[in-house]
């Protein structure tokens, strides 16, 4: 227990100092105001005046109204994606009629990037929530879609032939096998589509919001407030690592073996 610990621990403060030595590089940056050619840090603003800016922001009541609009978009959008996305991956995965009839337009949608959706968007639903819900949704719903067929695919089909040697029905294979078989890569692209929900969730409320993150990075931008655009883009990053967390939290929860297994190793 004790070498559990420090491991942990170990862990734990190897990658805070990761992150403080990414700020120390940015402060020096912005002070020196490094001009790299491509790149510069002139007009960059120095980690102070972010945290400042951020301090303010959480001081203010807009802030729930920003993180509540938010995080409503994006859990309704992916939490439809993530349904929609695992049921047609297992019966792509498992039926052949269902792959040559649902695969190719689905295939032909997959290219098409979310924001090229935002003006059909605002043309088929009645409201701007809608919109950016259905935004959300697109973006998460591919990378669960395809990640689910590759996990179905990919079950070792000795398992699913002996199980039916031992008498196991359609049913049975299909969820004491196929589903614990695809679970790992399910979950894959369950945080996969988290953090393209944010990504494009994002983007739409910069086109079409009045509440939300996007739509506070897009507002400071547009009144040249250097520091808050920064504050938006730290906010994002955090609830989108966050929320990818959780959703591997969950798998983990749902997939007890893959511990068992990982300790063995």
């Amino acid at each position: 227990m004790p070498g559990f610990f420090d491991g942990n621990l170990r862990r734990a403060a190897w990658r805070i100092a990761a992150l403080l030595v990414c700020v120390l590089a940015w402060h020096l940056a912005t002070r020196g105001r490094v001009n790299l050619g491509l790149v510069t840090f002139q007009n960059v603003p120095a980690p102070r005046e972010v945290a400042e800016s951020a301090w303010a922001l959480l001081q203010s009541p807009l802030v729930l109204q920003h993180l509540g609009a938010s995080l409503r978009r994006v859990f309704i959008g992916f939490g439809l994606a993530a349904i929609a996305g695992v049921v047609l991956g297992l019966a792509i995965g498992r039926a052949r009629w269902a792959e040559d009839t649902l695969l190719p337009p689905l295939e032909v949608l997959r290219p098409i990037p979310a924001v090229a959706w935002i003006p059909l968007a605002i043309l088929m639903f009645p409201s701007s929530e809608a919109s950016m819900v259905f935004i959300t949704f697109v973006g998460a719903l591919f990378p669960v879609l395809l990640n689910t067929v590759h996990g179905v695919e990919a079950v070792d089909a000795r398992l699913v032939a002996s199980a039916r040697s031992l008498g196991a029905g359609r049913i049975a294979v299909f969820r004491e096998v196929i589903l614990p078989g695809a679970l790992p890569s399910v979950v894959t692209g369950l945080a996969i589509g988290m953090g393209t929900a944010w990504f494009c969730l994002v983007t739409a409320e910069m086109i079409s919001g009045q509440f939300g993150i996007g739509y506070y990075t897009w507002m400071s931008y547009t009144i040249q407030n250097y520091a808050d655009i920064v504050v938006g883009m730290l906010f994002i990053g955090v609830l989108g690592m966050g929320s990818s967390a959780l959703v591997r939290r969950i798998g983990q929860a749902l997939m007890p073996w893959r511990a068992v297994q990982e300790k063995r190793k």
